[in-house]
């Protein structure tokens, strides 16, 4: 973090201001020291990062997920626009945002950080996984990024004070996916915009999804020990995968369902070498989140009209049900 931007933080406890003290500085960001308040609360800066939750915490998968595939997902190493067409095409936002500031929830290893920070924003992110290091790694040179980890319950942020607010691939993976999604409500300034997603829940792709009925027994496996199961699995099954995706409209379905993550589809002129790397990534992604829980649209919905929200477009995306919304003004 850079000294300009302890203003944006807060006690996630008491929601006091917080003080910097022993801090080591490097090229004008405080790479380590400690914030307080004055009542007694104290939490570290460890790598640059503010940290407000313990590192061992039930999304450790994600944290070794994203630090084993740290670039994967990033549109320039897999010569895609997946990331950046996700960002702007959900969220109907304008590409040039100088000047606002973006709560960003669930940052993961910073593949939608990056087109955040592209419009020029002041993008605060979080992630509650140690997935803040990777994320670092790529974006922490820019200075309109502020990094701390932390919980979407107990958000170190001064409420309703952000322009704009993202949250992609993450309340699924909470405790409480209908208590994440009003915490997020909360950080919306009058009039400020909304735009979250959530796994679609539907009889067959919950019911009879394959995915659910395995991730009973892996969900709570050590991660590392999980990562080499499933990679075991993408090797063994791969040349029958490539077989397979070639079957007219149902291929690359009947993939997914033998728990092979498959985006020949969505990704048509990445190599093999490519495919085979998101199949490792997503298929640990599926079977070793501590919590996955679906929602349907008009659930979705209703969190949108309970927070009072304005404008609402629920609907069918790329990655479920997806909603953009806005604030009211006062």
């Amino acid at each position: 973090m850079r000294l300009e931007h302890l203003k944006y933080l807060r006690c996630p406890k008491s929601g006091v201001e917080l003080h910097l003290f022993d801090a080591v500085m490097e090229n004008d960001h405080v790479k380590s020291g400690q914030l307080l308040t004055r009542s007694g609360f104290t939490y570290p800066i460890v790598n640059f990062i503010p940290r407000f939750v313990d590192a061992d915490n039930y999304a450790a998968n994600f944290g070794f997920e994203w630090q084993v595939h740290a670039r994967t997902q990033f549109d320039a190493d897999a010569n895609h626009k997946m990331s950046e067409e996700r960002v702007f095409g959900v969220s109907g936002w304008d590409r040039e945002l100088e000047g606002q500031v973006i709560l960003e929830a669930g940052s993961g290893s910073g593949r939608f950080t990056e087109h955040l920070l592209g419009t020029g924003a002041m993008v605060v992110s979080f992630d509650y996984s140690q997935a803040v290091e990777p994320n670092y790694a790529s974006n922490g040179g820019h200075d309109n990024l502020l990094l701390v980890q932390a919980n979407i319950y107990e958000m170190p942020f001064v409420q309703a004070s952000f322009d704009k607010v993202f949250c992609f691939g993450v309340l699924q993976h909470t405790p409480d996916p209908h208590a994440s999604f009003l915490a997020l409500t909360r950080m919306l300034k009058p009039g400020a915009k909304l735009a979250t997603d959530i796994y679609l829940k539907t009889f067959k792709r919950y019911y009879l999804n394959t995915r659910y009925w395995v991730r009973p027994f892996t969900r709570t496996m050590d991660p590392q020990k999980l990562y080499r199961l499933c990679k075991g699995w993408i090797n063994l099954m791969w040349p029958l995968a490539r077989v397979i995706r070639r079957i007219p409209r149902v291929g690359e379905a009947i993939n997914w369902r033998l728990l092979i993550a498959d985006y020949s589809t969505q990704m048509p002129d990445a190599d093999d070498a490519t495919l085979k790397e998101w199949a490792y990534l997503d298929t640990f992604d599926m079977l070793s989140p501590r919590f996955d829980i679906p929602q349907t649209p008009e659930t979705f919905q209703r969190w949108h009209e309970e927070a009072g929200l304005e404008n609402i477009d629920v609907r069918l995306g790329p990655n479920g049900v997806v909603g953009t919304a806005n604030r009211p003004e006062d």
